[in-house]
């Protein structure tokens, strides 16, 4: 077996097991603005475990499971990191996309729960990309630019903050938080993939919203969550940027 086909393989199995560890904070996270992170489980019993109770299977003391579905999020996580394998190759940007990816899964994931971006998990993101996108501008053979990932960063967080004060009620601001990171993990390819995965997520929340419309499952005003729409597009753009590079 070629390296490539290792790699791919590799990412497999670090979605996989990522995205088994999805479930637990999705839950815990999953809670009104008003409301406190959840430490019990739907039993009543504490969640324990490492790091406070924040790792680990979604699983309570008496064996019920709880929040996602584990293997559906096992199966999108694994598939968006051999996706993200497969357009960037042995280029060591693939590190930080491959450690980014389960965040991203995380935050669509509470978002379409609870129409929340956490900021313990948007304002880390942000910070996280830049750091690890700074680490393999270090390395030889990359195949971006981190002073356009920081640019980015600013520029996606500056149009939305925008958005948000022109339309709150159509941008929240936790969605100008995720712009941040957002911004960064795409203007490392440049800023076409910038506009590509920006307009991406813009296209694929409006045929959501249009989608549940014609179905009669809401109305021109209902809210959706818009996150993990932005999300999607910002991996179809870097997808397209790995692969362009």
């Amino acid at each position: 077996m070629d390296l490539d086909r290792w790699l791919i393989v590799g990412a497999v199995l670090w979605g996989a097991a990522a995205g088994s560890l999805v479930p637990r904070p999705a839950y815990r996270l999953s809670v009104d603005p008003d409301e406190p992170w959840r430490d019990r489980c739907p039993e009543g019993r504490p969640i324990t475990g490492a790091a406070r109770g924040w790792l680990g299977p979604a699983r309570s003391p008496g064996g019920a499971r709880y929040g996602p579905g584990t293997l559906l999020v096992c199966l999108a996580t694994a598939l968006v990191c051999a996706g993200l394998a497969l357009a960037t190759g042995t280029r060591p940007e693939l590190g930080a996309w491959l450690l980014l990816a389960p965040l991203g899964v995380l935050l669509a994931v509470v978002d379409f729960r609870v129409q929340r971006l956490p900021d313990v998990l948007t304002l880390p993101l942000a910070v996280a990309a830049l750091a690890l996108l700074g680490v393999a501008a270090l390395l030889p053979e990359h195949a971006g630019h981190w002073l356009t990932a920081l640019l980015g960063a600013l520029a996606l967080g500056a149009a939305y903050f925008v958005l948000f004060l022109v339309n709150p009620n159509g941008m929240g601001f936790g969605d100008v938080k995720l712009a941040l990171g957002l911004g960064a993990v795409l203007g490392w390819y440049g800023w076409s993939t910038v506009f590509l995965g920006t307009f991406a997520g813009f296209l694929f929340g409006g045929l959501y919203g249009l989608g549940l419309v014609i179905v009669r499952r809401a109305g021109r005003k209902t809210s959706i969550p818009f996150g993990p729409f932005l999300i999607a597009g910002a991996y179809t753009g870097v997808l397209i940027g790995a692969y362009a590079a």
